[in-house]
């Protein structure tokens, strides 16, 4: 399956957050949209996706009704919203319903409120380029399930138990699953599963194996 590149991706998106969620310009058009001028337009118009920008994504099934496009774009418009070369965290964490809430599955941490700013931000800061690959995208209803990955160069410094770990410049491309459950246009709950052993691993941190074994 065709994998979604960066370009694909910011046509799908960028009209999405800089168009008045309209997505009806070109991405170049997209592109010299100021902020000003996108809070300018109506936020009351439901976002939406043309054929065009829906041949190029790789959907397990093309055949959505007119609500799962809407709500497929409000996650792709999330997604745009996150990368580092357009990182608006205020926009991300307010696709959030009120009581919003993003689990960070493997480690077990959930963010709420002012909260959900500080996802896309961590990312950005560990990866200043910080890109998601789509790979597979599944909708069915107000659930959207994605197979990507979440792609950088590790420029930002890492907070550690054990200190601070100094950026390499290595480049990471870690296997990651999204779910994401909507209601009325906005995100209730959205389950993030990031393959950290990898991405730990591609940044040239080591697991000190020895040290837990000698706790026993």
């Amino acid at each position: 399956m065709k994998l979604l590149s960066r370009k694909s991706i910011t046509a799908a998106t960028a009209v999405a957050v800089l168009g008045g969620l309209s997505i009806a310009a070109m991405p170049s058009q997209a592109a010299t949209t100021t902020h000003n001028q996108a809070t300018a337009h109506s936020s009351t118009a439901a976002p939406t996706l043309t054929a065009r920008q829906l041949a190029k994504l790789p959907l397990t099934d093309r055949h959505l009704t007119k609500h799962e496009k809407t709500t497929l774009a409000i996650v792709l418009r999330d997604y745009y919203v996150a990368e580092g070369k357009s990182l608006d965290a205020d926009a991300f964490a307010n696709s959030f319903a009120k009581d919003g809430v993003f689990n960070d599955m493997v480690p077990g941490v959930a963010y709420r409120g002012k909260e959900l700013g500080n996802v896309p931000r961590y990312m950005a800061g560990l990866f200043p380029d910080v890109h998601r690959e789509l790979k597979r995208i599944t909708v069915n209803g107000d659930v959207v399930s994605i197979e990507l990955a979440i792609q950088g160069t590790f420029k930002g410094p890492l907070q550690s138990p054990a200190g601070t770990v100094k950026p390499t410049g290595a480049k990471v491309d870690v296997p990651t699953a999204d779910f994401w459950y909507l209601h009325n246009g906005k995100v209730e709950k959205f389950n993030c599963f990031v393959g950290y052993s990898t991405m730990y691993q591609q940044m040239g941190i080591n697991w000190d194996w020895a040290s837990a074994v000698n706790k026993h």
